[in-house]
């Protein structure tokens, strides 16, 4: 069942259109903190060090650390042209450490094609949904922070046509784990209860 919802998810990610685009004019904005409206001043200089629409690709994908410090300076409309060859250079030799070549993914998609779409890092918003990564029926309106989204990241790129390849597996009947687990991190979201003023998240437990 997790692997046809992640299917119904990627499959709406790749036809969703609707998406609502950053803009330059909130160097003023009113946040509304407990109860008590305030105004946050976002004027200055920025220098921009990370970045993170899809959270883990490029700490998967990228093959060195100049790769990733240069993933995170690059704005998304250079990233693909740049880092795509190299996204999928290095999912070829993820699966090749365990002697095993990439698998077409439960969307059908080949390495080439999944690079491509992994290699330009946005998070689309849509601005009259639900805010979420995918909850069943709205597909890439956000992203909540209950949303696991590593996971569905990982059976991506290493669970293969069934969404599971790379989960434990004893391939050779000996007892013993022959494949390693990539398409999970292991850690749950379930219980997550964020809270509504910063910091959000609970305290770690």
């Amino acid at each position: 069942m997790k692997t046809k919802l992640y299917t119904l998810f990627f499959s709406g990610l790749l036809a969703f259109t609707t998406l609502n685009s950053c803009s330059n004019d909130d160097d003023n904005l009113m946040i509304d903190d407990d109860d008590m409206m305030e105004t946050v001043d976002f004027t200055g200089t920025y220098a921009q060090q990370d970045q993170m629409g899809r959270p883990g690709i490029n700490t998967v994908l990228s093959g060195s650390t100049a790769i990733k410090n240069s993933f995170n300076v690059t704005i998304p409309s250079e990233q693909g042209a740049a880092f795509q060859p190299l996204f999928l250079d290095q999912a070829v030799a993820l699966h090749a450490a365990f002697g095993a070549t990439y698998e077409t993914n439960i969307l059908g998609l080949d390495a080439p094609t999944l690079t491509t779409i992994l290699a330009n890092d946005v998070l689309q918003v849509a601005p009259d949904a639900p805010t979420t990564y995918f909850d069943g029926t709205n597909v890439l309106t956000g992203r909540n922070l209950t949303d696991d989204v590593i996971d569905v990241s990982l059976i991506l790129l290493f669970g293969g046509t069934t969404g599971d390849r790379f989960n434990g597996q004893d391939t050779d009947g000996d007892g013993e784990p022959d494949l390693p687990i990539l398409v999970t991190d292991g850690v749950s979201n379930a219980g997550e209860t964020p809270m509504m003023s910063f910091p959000y998240l609970e305290q770690p437990h």
